[in-house]
């Protein structure tokens, strides 16, 4: 008889109800009062642990099998581990399967979702493979979309080959996970095409549902309409992607993983600019349960692009501060340096990048060749394309690639460094002499080393170079005409032998129908009337010379109304002012006496009536402080403007002074 009255069969009744019902909360009170009286009652302790499981109690549910674990045994090794894989505590979780007695079906799904959060991929493969090859039940297809996923994983985060495990495509999910194995593979059309498939398949089956809405079709969609735009972002169609993302955002779904990766896919797209938006959307990126929900390098990419925002907002101490926690969790990763040299870079201090790049190459010289092309860079910013060319050349991954040897010669020809730059050369073609001798790209680049030097003047040292070329092909004229030249400074003789190799003129001559060429269809070019024979050109020229022997002066024209009786003018040809007989302009009295001042004032006429500056008035005292009167009578009248010139007067007549007026008080002039 259990406490209250209640016997216990009817309790066990009750939680046998609940169960079927699912109302595990009610069956949850009636296996307390069960334990109320017996504490060991195994039973009762394992559906406990079932109904907190089932209500997500899941650290209570723990607790209860970690106090009575040894009671309970193994007999909810499962459960158990669940609990853990649920709490996120996935290594607990595997460590519970491995020591687990018997690995029953249930526990190997387990152990493959386990493997799957710890990314490793191919013991999650070979456990769902041979789930599948020795199951036969309804829970199958679920198995094989996890298989895709596995498959979709490997092609993206390790870059492995695509296997074809001869999975159907029978549901969206399938299709959703080829799409993003074809993506892993580079194969961005035939991945949407996919997506386009997935999309259309699910549409179908969720239709066939009455109780689905056309937003629960829309939020099931999310992760299908978000990879799709992923793969319109690497075509390069931002707008048309962001377009799509935003739509995904605006539906708020639950999936904090997908939220996160589209969020972070919109900073992606923004990069420097919009960047409030950015920091609205970085928020979504922080949600909690997004480390659970996401692989280790998406949540990488993501703690990069924060970074680079923060760089981007001028937030210096928090991109420091975030691409150092970078570096520590990636050691080995080139990327968080590189945010550190950006920041550096942004702020003036080049010197301080450098060295910090330079301690990164020392201590990762396998991850070193990005590295010193950013020094390179950094060196030819700062003017120093020396040492940018020492860095570059102590690259031996892309030492001898045809990019670095033009980008060397290149800036070893504007540093006048002509010698480093045929060594560039000579180190480059024993390279591929060595490892590709005859090849299309060793021929191609002892060619262009001959040119170089040829071009700097350098024959004597191209002889070699062309030398071998023309023994790769003696039918090769221009070859030989250079090696000709180039033998022509150092072995007169030599040049001589090759030049017997040289086609005679004949052989040279090209067989070409002139009038045919000349008449073809498209011919823009028309010929010119032939030319006459030279004996009509000597007589024609003759008969020219007579006739103009013949020919007559013409007189000259003269004017309508020239009298050739009178005598010209001898000045007709100066200027009018310059001739001898020019007056000047004729102007009224009245005109040339009007000022601009007030009125009844004049500009010119007041130094006139002053009589005190006329030369013929006596010297006036001297003022103070000045020298003596004759002095400032002498500086005055040298700052007077003289008076204008009147009419000219007839020749022979003589001109009077007139008397000056008296300037009136009233209107009027003068």
């Amino acid at each position: 008889m259990a406490s209250g009255g209640v016997s216990v069969a009817s309790l066990w009744t009750e939680v046998n109800r609940c169960g079927q019902n699912g109302d595990y909360t009610r069956a949850l009170k009636a296996l307390t009062k069960i334990l109320q009286d017996n504490r060991e009652d195994v039973t009762a302790l394992q559906c406990k642990i079932v109904c907190l499981t089932q209500n997500g109690s899941f650290k209570e549910a723990l607790n209860v099998m970690n106090t009575h674990t040894k009671m309970l045994g193994s007999e909810v090794v499962f459960e158990k581990a669940y609990c853990e894989y649920r709490l996120n505590r996935v290594e607990n979780a595997l460590k519970t399967i491995e020591n687990a007695p018997e690995q029953t079906d249930k526990l190997k799904e387990l152990y493959g979702q386990v493997l799957y959060r710890l990314e490793r991929y191919n013991d999650c493969k070979s456990v769902y493979t041979d789930l599948i090859r020795n199951s036969q039940d309804e829970y199958e297809e679920e198995r094989k979309t996890n298989l895709a996923a596995v498959l979709a994983a490997m092609s993206q985060w390790e870059k492995a080959p695509l296997e074809d495990l001869g999975l159907p495509e029978s549901t969206y999910e399938l299709c959703y996970n080829t799409a993003c194995a074809l993506i892993g593979q580079g194969q961005l059309v035939e991945a949407f095409n996919k997506l386009q498939q997935a999309e259309e398949l699910c549409r179908v089956s969720l239709a066939d549902d009455s109780d689905v809405t056309e937003e629960d079709i829309e939020s099931e969609l999310a992760v299908i309409h978000s990879q799709m735009a992923y793969i319109i972002q690497l075509q390069g169609r931002t707008d048309e992607a962001l377009q799509l993302y935003n739509q995904v955002i605006k539906l708020k779904p639950s999936d904090v993983g997908l939220l996160a990766v589209t969020a972070n896919n919109i900073i992606t797209i923004n990069k420097d600019q919009n960047v409030f938006d950015s920091k609205k959307k970085v928020k979504l990126t922080n949600t909690e349960g997004v480390e659970y929900k996401l692989a280790k390098k998406q949540l990488q990419a993501i703690d990069f692009n924060k970074a680079l925002l923060a760089m981007y907002t001028n937030q210096a101490d928090q991109c420091r501060k975030l691409s150092s926690n970078l570096q520590s969790q990636n050691p080995g990763h080139p990327r968080p340096v590189l945010i550190q040299v950006a920041q550096l870079c942004r702020e003036k201090q080049h010197s301080r990048a450098i060295e910090l790049l330079q301690q990164f190459s020392d201590q990762h010289p396998e991850s070193a060749s990005g590295i010193k092309l950013t020094m390179a860079q950094l060196y030819l910013v700062q003017g120093h394309v020396t040492k940018a060319c020492d860095v570059l050349r102590s690259i031996e991954e892309f030492k001898h690639k045809s990019g670095m040897i033009s980008a060397l010669v290149t800036m070893y020809s504007h540093e006048e460094d002509i010698d480093s730059a045929i060594d560039v050369f000579k180190q480059a073609i024993e390279h591929f002499q060595s490892e590709q001798p005859g090849s299309a790209s060793h021929l191609a680049l002892v060619r262009e080393a001959a040119n170089f030097k040829l071009k700097y003047g350098r024959k004597k040292e191209a002889i070699s170079d062309l030398e071998q070329l023309w023994n790769q092909n003696t039918k090769d004229i221009h070859t030989l005409a250079q090696l000709i030249s180039a033998y022509s400074l150092v072995d007169t003789d030599k040049a001589k032998s090759l030049s017997k190799h040289l086609p005679s003129a004949e052989a040279m001559s090209l067989n070409v129908d002139v009038d045919e060429l000349e008449n073809s269809h498209g011919a823009t070019y028309v010929r010119k009337k032939a030319a006459k024979a030279p004996g009509e050109n000597l007589l024609k020229e003759q008969g020219q010379a007579e006739i103009k022997k013949k020919r007559k002066k013409k007189k000259g024209k003269l004017p309508k109304n020239c009298d050739p009786k009178a005598t010209p003018d001898l000045e007709r040809w100066m200027p009018m002012r310059e001739r001898t007989y020019y007056r000047g302009k004729k102007k009224g009295k009245k005109k040339e006496q009007i000022g601009k001042g007030t009125q009844g004032a004049t500009a010119g006429a007041s130094a006139e009536l002053d009589a005190s500056k006329t030369a013929t008035s006596p010297p006036t005292s001297p003022r103070p402080g000045s020298a003596s009167g004759s002095t400032s009578a002498a500086a005055a009248a040298s700052n007077v403007v003289p008076p204008r010139q009147q009419k000219p007067a007839a020749p022979g007549a003589t001109r009077k002074k007139a008397p000056q007026k008296k300037k009136k008080s009233g209107k009027g002039g003068w």
